[in-house]
């Protein structure tokens, strides 16, 4: 059984149509210095090396299943002299054993609709996460996917695999005592959880 529905990477060119400040926008879910992140599903890093930016010394968990997203990050940040970003190789749902220890914030962006068995992720992203820590849940909104385009073509995950915002904050309440936060709109085509461990 595949664990993880991949819907594809998509490239940088159209994250930045997207998002054009990902570091605003992590900010905006509440990532500051000094917080040590994980990031699930970190691909070639769109957030992870931002993230890095905000928070080093701090250390940046970039989880990724794929060894040559992680390789392609792992250029970019030497590169972009982006230092505190350790690729991590291996299933998510294996985090407090890929982790050295729980993390401040730990971002799952745009790969939640993708998890098979999201209260065994949940769970385990509770126990990887600080007390006090945050879970930030980013994905798309439950809207057709040829309604939500990026240069004039159909993006995303296809439309069965959309969760609404209640949908998905009911998988993590119901998997672990995570507490939400607050609910975040992100135009064009997400939205985003803050949940508090």
């Amino acid at each position: 059984m595949e664990r993880f529905q991949n819907t594809g990477q998509p490239d940088w060119d159209w994250w930045g149509k997207l998002w054009p400040t990902p570091g605003a926008t992590l900010r905006d879910l509440g990532i500051e210095a000094g917080q040590s992140v994980a990031e699930v599903g970190c691909g070639s890093g769109y957030f992870a090396l931002p993230a890095a930016r905000i928070v080093e010394p701090a250390p940046v968990y970039a989880v990724d299943l794929d060894e040559a997203l992680l390789d392609e990050l792992g250029s970019l940040a030497e590169r972009q002299a982006v230092e505190n970003v350790v690729s991590v190789h291996g299933d998510a749902r294996d985090l407090t054993e890929l982790l050295p220890d729980p993390v401040d914030a730990l971002v799952v962006a745009n790969t939640f609709h993708g998890v098979d068995d999201r209260a065994a992720f949940v769970a385990e992203a509770f126990d990887a996460i600080a007390p006090g820590g945050s879970l930030i849940v980013v994905n798309w909104h439950d809207r057709p996917r040829e309604a939500t385009t990026v240069g004039g073509e159909p993006r995303g995950p296809p439309t069965e695999l959309r969760m609404p915002p209640e949908e998905t904050e009911g998988a993590v309440s119901r998997a672990a005592a995570f507490e939400l936060d607050r609910r975040i709109d992100l135009p064009p085509y997400h939205y985003a959880l803050v949940f508090r461990r």
